[in-house]
């Protein structure tokens, strides 16, 4: 299989997952946090009566065009650098326009970000998914909540000799990841590429133990995360976290033989999210930054900037 260089992408921010933050609940930093239901929103288009009047109907058209201002507002917005400053960067320069400074606080430590938030020293902040999010306010009763879906990291299927999962022979071999997160996760992936079928209802937090059908015996081998790359040579394929997978020099959309995708999964815990204080969820500006985020000009830098390393959760 060819392998692409990939250029760097600032990937300091993608480390284990364990409990770590954001999107990486694929075992890297960044807290590969991954997963909600759909944060998307619907307009309701509403048929203008027949006798409006030419002027009515040109008075409306304009004022439902006009973009909402501000009066010099700060917004003081919590990432963890690198790549996040990618993808937020263009919704900076949106909102300078409408007189909204989003001004980045950067932190290093993913326990610093949350509790930053609930103690008002930043507004809003994402880096992190829900499983982290929710974990951080039971342990510290912080009043936080999300209020917008973001990504999910790309957990992959890779192979040195397959050009198709549909190709995987008898009795093959696969690698994952042997940690309960990020092992359950690729376990959903390899159910959805039809090479095992999970036990009815364990599909939120399964281990290889839950599986009830593997019509082509295949042998599925657990190793660190981080070691799944390095086996290829020696096994037939490979589910390998994305950051990991972009350190082996392979590309998560060049080189997968089998993608990833949200709606694998019977639960939103992977998924990464924007957070604000409980009080303020409702808060419109906030809102409105939400929806600057949730566009298709997010989705082209995921998949142009990171090579499809990061996937939309909010559809």
């Amino acid at each position: 299989m060819k392998k692409k260089t990939i250029a760097a992408l600032g990937l300091a921010l993608i480390a284990t997952l364990g409990l770590t933050a954001c999107g990486n609940a694929d075992g890297q930093g960044s807290a590969e946090v991954q997963a909600a239901e759909d944060a998307g929103t619907a307009t309701e288009q509403v048929e203008a009566p027949a006798e409006e009047t030419k002027e009515e109907g040109a008075d409306a058209t304009e004022s439902s065009s006009e973009e909402k201002t501000y009066d010099n507002v700060t917004v003081k917005l919590g990432i963890m650098g690198g790549s996040d400053e990618t993808v937020w960067d263009p919704i900076v320069e949106e909102f300078a326009a409408k007189g909204v400074t989003i001004e980045y606080v950067f932190f290093t430590d993913y326990t610093q970000p949350n509790a930053a938030l609930d103690a008002g020293d930043i507004d809003l902040n994402s880096f992190q998914h829900y499983t982290y999010l929710n974990k951080e306010k039971e342990t510290f009763g912080y009043q936080i909540d999300a209020i917008g879906d973001t990504l999910i990291t790309a957990l992959n299927v890779y192979s040195d000799k397959l050009e198709s999962i549909d190709d995987l022979p008898e009795g093959g071999k696969i690698a994952i990841p042997n940690d309960a997160v990020n092992g359950g996760r690729a376990l959903n992936v390899l159910q959805a590429a039809g090479v095992i079928k999970l036990a009815e209802g364990k599909e939120l937090t399964p281990t290889v133990a839950d599986i009830e059908e593997n019509a082509k015996n295949i042998e599925i081998i657990e190793v660190d995360a981080s070691q799944t790359a390095s086996l290829l040579p020696d096994v037939d394929a490979a589910v390998i976290n994305g950051g990991y997978a972009l350190d082996a020099g392979l590309s998560p959309i060049d080189d997968s033989i089998f993608f990833d995708d949200p709606s694998y999964y019977t639960t939103n815990a992977y998924v990464n999210v924007i957070a604000a204080r409980t009080e303020d969820k409702d808060n419109e500006l906030y809102q409105e930054i939400v929806k600057a985020y949730q566009t298709e000009r997010t989705k082209e830098i995921y998949a142009n900037d990171f090579q499809g390393l990061y996937i939309a959760a909010w559809e």
